[in-house]
């Protein structure tokens, strides 16, 4: 397996809870479960580290336990810069982007994997629209932190519809130029996610806590 594919295939196992928050993990056993070799493993378990999905254990590896105080606080972080952000976005978008931005949110697919990536697209690419590379920047860290909570909430077909209604309220809101309708409307959207996601934590943690499964904060 390449490299590429060994990082898409590990990832997909952390989001997916298929490897608990706080599991241990050895090169040996990732081999087995991945079919890969050790190098493109422990390639992968850095490049995890990065997004905060793997963290090191001593001289090994575990998957991140979840942090409530890191995902509140990256949420704070998230609501500030998107809320800001689509402020300017009201002031410099062109009409024709909106309605491209539009389109791709009014005809998305509707499963959870296109959920997860379609709602980061969506919100990095609102940001950008600011003309503001370090506010887009910001805004794709933020959800790379939130990649694996933000994957839990994305489950239900109703949690994506949802969020496709919010994105584009946002939209109508910027297409009318109203600033401060179009940053409330970011407000309680990022408020509502939060909210849903440490529902669907609460959830988890009661399903799996047999296998040790790892929340603090």
């Amino acid at each position: 397996m390449s490299g590429s594919g060994t990082y898409d295939k590990l990832r997909a196992a952390v989001l997916g809870l298929d490897l608990v928050p706080g599991e241990r993990l050895s090169e040996r056993g990732l081999e087995e479960l991945l079919g890969a070799s050790r190098t493109p493993i422990r390639a992968a378990l850095v490049r995890l580290e990065n997004e905060g999905l793997t963290a090191r254990n001593g001289r090994g590896w575990q998957v991140a336990p979840i942090d409530l105080g890191e995902v509140r606080a990256v949420v704070e972080h998230r609501e500030i810069v998107e809320s800001g952000a689509v402020a300017l976005a009201v002031e410099r978008a062109g009409d024709h982007e909106l309605e491209e931005l539009r389109a791709l949110v009014a005809t998305a697919a509707d499963d959870a994997q296109t959920g997860l990536q379609d709602g980061a697209d969506f919100h990095v690419a609102l940001a950008r629209l600011s003309r503001n590379d370090f506010l887009a920047d910001a805004v794709h860290g933020a959800l790379t932190r939130l990649a694996r909570t933000r994957w839990l909430e994305v489950q239900t077909p109703a949690s994506r519809e949802q969020a496709r209604a919010e994105h584009l309220a946002i939209l109508d809101a910027v297409r009318d130029r109203d600033a401060d309708r179009a940053a409330g409307l970011v407000r309680a959207h990022v408020r509502g996610t939060r909210d849903r996601l440490l529902e669907h934590l609460d959830a988890e943690r009661l399903r799996l806590r047999g296998r040790g499964f790892s929340i603090v904060g």
